[in-house]
């Protein structure tokens, strides 16, 4: 009979490391917060709680905060976390715009700018980041040494065994194959992460916006192009090969034209608008928004357009609902925010189509959730190695 093994026990080192990270998350949670609601809502004792504040405290990662909440406080001390310990720098590279935001590691942003990127290529890209970084850090007047890293949104499927990015965008030429990531690390001199920027949308919604508190929802954004990003138990899904939400490619083999994204409502407005018609102020070549704002106004072919799209969008949310079972579908992107027009068809439609039709919402974030999610993804990072990178005399 094989000897029976008993299970490996935790050491007190570990024991401590787990209490102290216990208690910092308890604090960021909960700011601010008492010695005794700490213990409460970490399941931990008193004394334990009070060892891990003393080593969070001489780390200066916690301090006693100034005011404390609302009622009677009964002489108790209460304690937030430090947010200078560290800050994270957020970036969104889309095909007209580079976004980029500094945050602290309570969230707060410290600054944010956009920048205008008309025709740039990767080089173009790299060059307009850096200017950007260095703009950011001045603004917000921070000290450079406690930048923790860099999270990069980037329109593409990136190959993290190789560093490079697959399958991008033509709109910005030269990314493909390249080790964007290497060479920003490079010129920046600090981590560097680079994220699909869909991804980090449905991670900014689920940081900040409509899908707080939903851990099983879907991103799906409809602009210049389409993409979604996938929320599994909490977590972001990425695939087997981090194309997990690559959603053009749910309905190939289909003869039926189905993309309902700036190209293909353009195609579709010029297949189907009757030649020298005077019923629609519509007139090619045929701009999405102009046909979304006509569609408002009332025009029968601008209407009938927005109604196919919605067609579209909801058949591309059926497979991934029939298959996942999400609670939620966010939809994002400069086309898929017209919640107005959009919204009651994808949900009629998908009431019809399917048993268990997912709650369709519009994205509270707007243009700033892929940018969000990036900070979010970056304070992950930053809490993790100012936790485990604190002064030595306090874990001794």
């Amino acid at each position: 009979m094989a000897e029976t093994v008993p299970p490996a026990r935790a050491t007190p080192p570990l024991l401590k490391h787990l209490n102290e990270r216990t208690v910092l998350e308890t604090i960021r949670a909960l700011a601010p917060i008492s010695r005794a609601e700490i213990s409460r809502r970490a399941g931990i004792s008193k004394p334990t709680v009070s060892l891990a504040l003393q080593s969070l405290l001489e780390a200066g990662l916690v301090r006693e905060a100034a005011d404390a909440p609302g009622g009677p406080s009964y002489g108790a001390v209460f304690f937030e976390p430090v947010p200078d310990a560290a800050y994270v720098l957020g970036l969104d590279l889309g095909a007209r715009f580079l976004r980029g935001a500094v945050c602290d590691l309570a969230g707060q942003v410290r600054a944010r700018q956009d920048v205008e990127l008309r025709g740039a290529d990767a080089d173009g890209a790299l060059q307009a980041i850096c200017r950007l970084h260095e703009s950011l850090i001045a603004s917000a007047h921070l000290p450079v040494e406690r930048i923790d890293g860099v999270v990069l949104g980037i329109p593409g499927v990136i190959d993290a065994k190789k560093g490079t990015l697959q399958l991008t965008t033509p709109n910005i030429p030269g990314l493909e194959g390249r080790a964007f990531g290497g060479e920003l690390r490079e010129q920046l001199g600090i981590d560097v992460t680079l994220e699909n920027d869909v991804n980090l949308a449905a991670v900014g919604e689920h940081w900040a916006g409509v899908a707080q508190g939903v851990d099983d929802f879907a991103f799906l954004s409809v602009g210049t192009g389409m993409g979604m990003g996938l929320v599994l138990g909490g977590e972001l899904h990425r695939g087997n090969h981090g194309a997990a939400g690559e959603v053009d490619w749910a309905l190939a083999g289909m003869a039926e034209e189905v993309d309902p994204s700036a190209d293909g409502v353009a195609a579709l407005a010029a297949r189907i608008a009757p030649s020298g018609s005077t019923a629609t102020s519509l007139t090619p070549p045929y701009d999405p928004r102009a046909i979304f704002t006509a569609a408002r106004a009332g025009d029968p072919l601008a209407r009938t357009i927005v109604e196919e799209v919605a067609r579209r969008i909801a058949a591309h949310i059926t497979p991934i609902a029939a298959v996942a079972d999400p609670a939620l579908v966010v939809l994002g992107g400069g086309l898929g925010t017209n919640g107005d027009l959009l919204l009651t068809p994808v949900r009629r439609l998908l009431a019809a189509w399917i048993p268990y039709a997912p709650r369709i919402e519009i994205s509270t974030l707007g243009e700033s959730a892929v940018l969000m999610g990036a900070l979010a993804v970056g304070l992950r990072s930053a809490l993790d190695n100012v936790f485990v990178n604190r002064p030595r005399a306090a874990t001794a």
